[in-house]
């Protein structure tokens, strides 16, 4: 059996460093008593973290130092350098704390402060002064798993109840469309069983039929009621179907749900062909997963350039190429008009046979609570910087919410996760009074076969794209400008750079933004 190999870097617990070695600010990656350890100075204090991203193990030292942070590479997590904590979705537990001492010109590092990554979280009993005694939230996805947690984080010990149609505990919705082996649904909940027991947090699966806003009440379809005396909708987001001949064949799936995931990995077990509708984020990372299982796979999509409305034509492009390599065949500029039991029929009147069809062409939030129960809407429920609605002491976060952005001065609502369980996260202090603007700039990252693309900003319309790098060599950054300003980067291999276009959006500082630096390790698969 083979040895396990040695962890990298200096042994800061037998050996330790020499403080001349230590730079300030630098970001330098050890071990110590059989544990990846981070070490950094700032200014005349040694700082010790874990090395290792507890959201999915990316290492630490290739992140970016933000005053007393660290943001991870991968998914744009963020740590206190002093505490461990997780300040920022997607990360939910903290990191691990060690102690430093200085001899004879060395550091070492001598010791793990023993603390549970979840030993904020308590079991609910009583609600502070000042707290709502009872607080539900409808929806358990991003938005609603997280703030859930940290309403737990935050001290509350009133009764929180979490509302959702699914069966499932809350799961990771980014994994669902990236990969279909069984292998990998490890990674798909959020939290093993029994995690919302433990910590006081009722999840009710139930359908939710109306909000009785004068009563202060939640009404499910089985007649059951959950009074509230603060309320968080987190409904999130339906895909849109198709309404063409076919369109309801037990071969055609569309994804959002686990239940859909598992659906079409069940298919493709069966599956020779498989067409892809829609050259969406969706639709592109299933196309690559089922491509993996061996699947001929064909994509059909009105555009020109696959991704180019987000993305732009030559970022959209790159992407079209690395699929086209790996096998995939595009139908661009064309629309299916029928499906039928063994293949799909476009515009054109070329058919494609297909055993298996999934359906990406985007999701519409689900506004119909929020519309029936009086909330302010204009193309989603329209919150305050606080997240709270049109109605005091309801709030909305995730898919759903179109909120005043502070970086463009425009209301923007955005589809990605990680906005959503940061969302999640602000609300959750807001419902417990403590008025947190929600300021964070977007980031989602998309996932192709080896290849992912880390994007921070929010750019529905550019003027112009500032392209940095070889993009036909798949790495580089994009930067979207609008009105003289950069609205977005996105980022492929250049994970750093976009850590710091993130934070430049956030400064602004725009000279932070394309300077060329190493790519990170790449993150696992599924990821």
């Amino acid at each position: 059996m083979d040895a396990t190999p040695p962890l990298p870097g200096p042994d800061f617990g037998t050996a330790g460093i020499a403080l001349t070695d230590l730079a300030e600010g630098a970001l330098i990656r050890g071990h110590a008593h059989g544990e990846p350890v981070l070490l950094v100075r700032r200014g005349d204090e040694l700082l010790a973290v874990g090395a290792l991203c507890t959201h999915f193990g990316a290492p630490l030292e290739t992140g970016l130092l933000v005053g007393d942070t660290v943001r991870c590479p991968w998914h744009h997590a963020c740590f206190n350098l002093r505490t461990g904590e997780a300040l920022r979705a997607p990360a939910l537990d903290s990191l691990a704390c060690w102690t430093v001492a200085r001899r004879d010109g060395r550091a070492y590092v001598t010791g793990k402060q023993e603390r549970d990554p979840l030993a904020p979280l308590s079991p609910a009993t009583a609600a502070p002064n000042g707290h709502p005694k009872t607080i539900v939230i409808v929806g358990a996805g991003g938005a609603g798993s997280a703030a859930a947690e940290m309403l737990r984080r935050e001290g509350y010990r009133g009764r929180l109840t979490l509302l959702d149609g699914e069966a499932e505990v809350p799961y990771d919705r980014t994994n669902l469309s990236k990969s279909f082996s069984p292998d990998d649904e490890q990674h798909i909940p959020l939290r093993p069983a029994g995690f919302y027991a433990d910590h006081g947090i009722d999840l009710v699966q139930g359908e939710v039929l109306s909000l009785d806003v004068r009563g202060r009440r939640v009404l499910l379809a089985d007649g059951s009621a959950h009074p509230y005396e603060a309320l968080l909708l987190a409904t999130g987001a339906e895909p849109v179907r198709l309404d063409i001949p076919g369109h309801d064949r037990p071969h055609v799936h569309v994804l959002r749900s686990l239940a859909d995931h598992r659906a079409i990995m069940a298919g493709a077990a069966h599956a020779r062909r498989a067409v892809v509708l829609g050259a969406s984020f969706i639709g592109l990372e299933v196309a690559a997963a089922l491509r993996g299982l061996g699947l001929e796979v064909h994509v059909v999509a009105p555009d020109e350039v696959p991704l180019a409305k987000v993305l732009g034509p030559e970022l959209g492009a790159m992407v079209q190429a690395l699929h086209q390599e790996k096998g995939v065949v595009f139908h661009l500029q064309q629309t299916a008009t029928a499906i039928e039991a063994d293949a799909v029929v476009l515009k054109n009147g070329e058919r494609l046979l297909a055993d298996l069809v999934v359906v990406g062409i985007g999701v519409r939030p689900r506004l119909a609570l929020a519309e029936a129960a009086g909330l302010a809407l204009d193309r989603g429920v329209v919150v305050d910087e606080y997240l709270q609605t049109s109605v005091p002491g309801i709030y909305a976060a995730g898919d759903i919410a179109r909120w005043p952005d502070p970086h463009t001065g425009e209301r923007i609502r955005v589809e990605h996760w990680v906005v959503a369980q940061r969302q999640g996260q602000t609300a959750a202090r807001n419902l417990l009074g403590q008025r947190q603007r929600f300021d964070a700039v977007p980031f989602f990252w998309s996932k192709h076969y080896d290849l992912s693309i880390r994007y921070s900003g929010h750019a529905e319309q550019w003027d112009t794209l500032a392209v940095d790098g070889p993009l036909a060599q798949r790495a580089g950054n994009v930067a979207f400008v609008r009105q003289g300003q950069t609205r977005a980067v996105a980022s492929v291999q250049r994970d750093q750079d976009n850590l710091r276009a993130e934070a430049a959006l956030e400064a602004p500082d725009e000279a932070a933004i394309g300077q060329p630096r190493p790519p990170t390790p790449a993150p696992p698969a599924g990821r």
